[in-house]
């Protein structure tokens, strides 16, 4: 494996398990903020899942910056 294949395969090892693992406290975060106020919980949700496409689109500006695939 190249040592650019091999950096990209770590980076989005990393910010997939980073993104699973706040998906998984996920439902527990929404319930607390939930309890102040529902509208709170769904804007951290839209918030959660926006966040995930926003650094995967940044992530692929950056490569195709640098000229990667």
């Amino acid at each position: 494996m190249e040592r650019d294949n091999r950096n990209s395969a770590l980076a989005a090892a990393a910010i997939l398990i980073g993104f699973g693992v706040l998906a998984y406290f996920m439902p527990t975060i929404m319930l607390a903020l939930g309890g102040y106020s529902p509208a709170v919980g769904g804007i951290v949700a839209v918030a959660f899942v926006a966040a995930f496409f926003l650094v995967l689109y940044l992530r692929s500006r950056a490569q195709r910056r640098r000229g990667g695939e």
